[in-house]
């Protein structure tokens, strides 16, 4: 076996015939030939091996990585298939699980778990340090729902741990969960990911929309972390006609090639905005960086999470697999997007709390630096920038005013699951009879019904030290999880966003410009 990782490194082209001396090859065999004839042990040779690739490729860059064969159909899963279980799609890194996406509507996002967390504990058992495996992770993350699971997460440089008790639920894999009209003549679509089916589901948003009057577009992409590259190429076809460059790739071992629309899109006249946030990575960034390089649209919110690196899968002899950054890619201006990594992985997972710390999310009035060697220019001649995600046309801070330690509580206790979900299977048909539809929910839902009163009830006998302060500070954002969570518990995904979207800061932006043709304008003619 210790031969085939010779083998692996002396003739794989991407790793060694192009990027390595002969003198390094020569020296990686050596080291391995002499290990394996004069090593005075038995040697556990996968083992060995799956450490090897993964320290070579941990030195590469944080999104290089390797998966072993059994975990490979489970890895894809949350583009192409369906499953149970909390919903996040994972990393090991260093004998650690690192969260790379919580998957939006999903029990683990429900909770408060971050993209950059930590999995230390799970059911009070310490998985990290001990050598587990994508498949050990999987089957103790994943379970039927309606089971539950108590995961304790390092987040951050915080030495405490925080735990969190999720129930498991059915993850929603659909690339769009909602597509409505927020007035007659603004239409909405949520894309959560672009995966296999994102350019068909688009599309048939764009349709349905379009019949209903659609004039103008909020295209939300927030917490979108990415997927297909092809799906983003497509996505950003239905804004334009024919001809227009979306991004372009380049590696030290790929040429140039360039990604164009390729047809005339479904809207690609109407009043466009782009809503994105520090959560919006990868697929997300072509979409947002071609719809602003081009004048298109507006792009609303915060700076992307700045992931500008193209992977691609090589299949091993096993069925294992690596996925290698094999380029990176631009947006139409030229602009490199990734934001730095020379730090190691540790600090490029935990810039987020960076930026929290720097005011950069929470501080309206921030102003980031950029040097002029960043500065790009749009097709209209705006100056746009680059070197660690997309800086958006308009800026909309976050609203921590609503946080405090007793909503931290709820949610990494699960209770907005748990009670739902048992309410509702008991008092279903009760509460369909009261609300028949998301309209008359939106509109009669309040603060003031006993379903809400009978849940902080339940809060406070199951929390015994429950901060009682913080519950008058958070009760706004309480009532708002929890009336949009059992909407989407009584209807569909689509009722989630009917009701979250009214207290969403930067969508409420985007409905102030959006219809404005003059506002637009002004923005994308502003240097």
């Amino acid at each position: 076996m210790l031969r085939i990782i010779v083998l692996f490194f002396l003739y794989t082209p991407i790793l060694v015939n192009a990027q390595l001396s002969q003198t390094e090859s020569n020296k990686i065999q050596s080291f391995f030939n002499y290990v394996d004839r004069f090593y005075v042990e038995d040697i556990a040779d996968s083992a060995i091996v799956e450490k090897a690739i993964r320290a070579f490729l941990k030195e590469l860059d944080p999104h290089s990585s390797y998966t072993a064969a059994k975990d490979v159909q489970a890895m894809n899963e949350p583009l192409i298939g369906n499953f149970e279980g909390i919903g996040v799609r994972f990393n090991l890194l260093q004998d650690t699980i690192f969260i790379v996406e919580t998957i939006f509507g999903g029990p683990s996002e429900a909770v408060g778990i971050l993209p950059g967390d930590k999995i230390i504990r799970v059911d009070g058992d310490t998985i990290a340090g001990i050598g587990i495996n994508n498949r050990g992770v999987i089957d103790l993350l994943r379970g039927p729902k309606g089971t539950k699971v108590v995961v304790d997460i390092k987040r951050g440089s915080n030495k405490a741990l925080l735990p969190f008790t999720i129930t498991r639920d059915k993850i929603p894999l659909n690339s769009v969960e909602a597509a409505y009209m927020l007035d007659k003549k603004t239409g909405y679509i949520k894309l959560v990911k672009f995966s296999a089916t994102t350019s068909e589901e688009v599309e048939s948003a764009l349709e349905k929309l379009n019949n209903e009057g659609m004039k103008n577009l909020v295209f939300d992409l927030q917490n979108n972390s990415g997927g297909y590259l092809n799906a983003a190429v497509d996505v950003v076809n239905q804004f334009f006609g024919a001809g227009f460059l979306v991004t372009y790739t380049e590696g030290a071992q790929s040429r140039r090639k360039n990604y164009t629309t390729t047809k005339e899109g479904k809207f690609k006249k109407g009043n466009l905005v782009v809503l994105v946030n520090q959560y919006s990575a990868s697929a997300s960034e072509i979409v947002s960086g071609a719809i602003q390089d081009h004048d298109r649209g507006l792009v609303i919110g915060r700076r992307t999470f700045g992931k500008g690196l193209v992977q691609r899968g090589y299949n091993l002899p096993d069925g294992s697999l690596i996925r290698l950054t094999v380029a990176r890619y631009f947006t139409p201006s030229g602009r490199f997007i990734q934001r730095p990594y020379e730090d190691g992985v540790e600090a490029y997972r935990e810039e987020i709390e960076r930026r929290m710390d720097s005011g950069e999310l929470t501080d309206s009035s921030y102003a980031m630096e950029v040097p002029d060697s960043l500065k790009y220019t749009t097709t209209g001649g705006r100056t746009v920038f680059g070197g660690g995600g997309i800086m958006p046309d308009v800026w909309v801070a976050m609203d921590t005013s609503g946080g405090s330690r007793a909503l931290g509580q709820i949610r990494r206790e699960g209770l907005f699951q748990e009670f739902i979900y048992s309410y509702i299977d008991d008092q279903r048909e009760e509460v369909l009879n009261r609300y028949p539809d998301i309209n008359s929910y939106l509109v009669m839902f309040n603060e003031e019904d006993v379903i809400f009163t009978d849940f902080l009830n339940y809060c406070y006998s199951e929390i015994d030290s429950l901060d009682s302060e913080g519950m008058t500070v958070s009760m706004q954002w309480i009532h708002l999880q929890f009336k949009a969570i059992l909407a989407r518990s009584l209807y569909n995904p689509e009722a989630f966003f009917k009701v979250y979207n009214e207290n969403d800061d930067i969508l409420q932006k985007a409905l102030e410009l959006v219809g404005d043709k003059a506002s637009i304008k002004a923005y994308l003619q502003s240097e």
